[in-house]
């Protein structure tokens, strides 16, 4: 890209409120789970909130949050689960407007990266489920949108032309490489919102089901050089702008990942890293 025209990417972690990440060093002894976030910020200008998954998401929790992180900061906020995998049929309209009310202030600040819809490997590209997602991504309109799809049906050029007709996001992971999993893929359908979501290649622990063992991965030098080189790097040069974000947060290795693909990545992109960024 020539000069003045860099993607300006944020690099940061699925989550930040860990116990175990004070156990492994990367936050100080005695850290209160309160204080996660404003430390969190001197080091990353992104996260992934998750929590919003198991529960609807309230403004004034929101607005807590705020307070702790510069106003450069930027939140991705996952959609709740029972508009992705506890689906009822008759209620998920009014969960949406719920849903919005929650993330309102992220909104009015400009603080919001995007809203993740992650669907679950069991939601099969079928006719039903096609009208489910567009109804679903018709009722968020408006809101920056980042879908993440786990099942390899959905691995369509129609699937990516209808989502870049609609200016939303596909989520490009990178997961074990198990059968019936969505694959890795450079495919870019929004140019001012790159989602990349690292999960971590732990085959074992991705079959067992448990989260613990899911995302317990740390990557080599050699494997996020890789991976910079065959689906990153193309990615960002088709890009404005970005959101990237490590999953494997056992034992703090998302940090530790997430810094060493800053560094990878230095001078290649505009990043944004800490509360100092523009």
């Amino acid at each position: 890209m020539s000069e003045g025209s860099a993607c300006r990417l944020r690099i940061g972690t699925s989550g930040y409120s860990y116990a175990e990440w004070t156990e492994a060093g990367f936050y100080p002894p005695g850290t209160p789970a309160g204080h996660m976030l404003s430390r969190y910020a001197r080091r990353f200008s992104t996260t992934e909130l998750n929590f919003t998954w198991y529960q609807m998401p309230k403004a004034d929790a929101l607005r807590r949050m705020q307070a702790q992180v510069p106003d450069s900061f930027r939140f991705a906020v996952k959609l709740t689960r029972t508009m992705t995998h506890e689906i009822d049929p008759d209620a998920w309209p009014d969960q949406v407007r719920a849903f919005r009310d929650g993330i309102a202030p992220l909104v009015l600040a400009g603080q919001l990266a995007a809203v993740l819809v992650q669907l679950p490997p069991s939601f099969r590209r079928s006719p039903d489920n096609r009208r489910y997602l567009a109804r679903l991504l018709d009722a968020l309109g408006g809101l920056p949108l980042a879908v993440e799809l786990r099942h390899a049906s959905w691995a369509a050029d129609k699937v990516f032309a209808d989502f870049e007709a609609r200016g939303i996001a596909l989520v490009a992971v990178d997961v074990p490489d198990l059968p019936g999993l969505f694959p890795p893929t450079d495919v870019v359908t929004q140019p001012d919102l790159l989602y990349v979501r690292l999960h971590g290649r732990n085959a074992r622990g991705w079959r067992s089901g448990k989260m613990h063992q899911q995302f317990d991965y740390d990557y080599t030098d050699d494997e996020l050089q890789e991976w910079i080189e065959t689906r990153l790097r193309p990615m960002i040069r088709r890009s404005r702008a970005g959101v990237v974000y490590f999953n494997n947060h056992v034992r703090a290795q998302a940090p530790r990942n997430a810094e060493r693909l800053m560094a990878l990545l230095a001078g290649e992109v505009e990043a944004w890293s800490g509360p100092s960024s523009t």
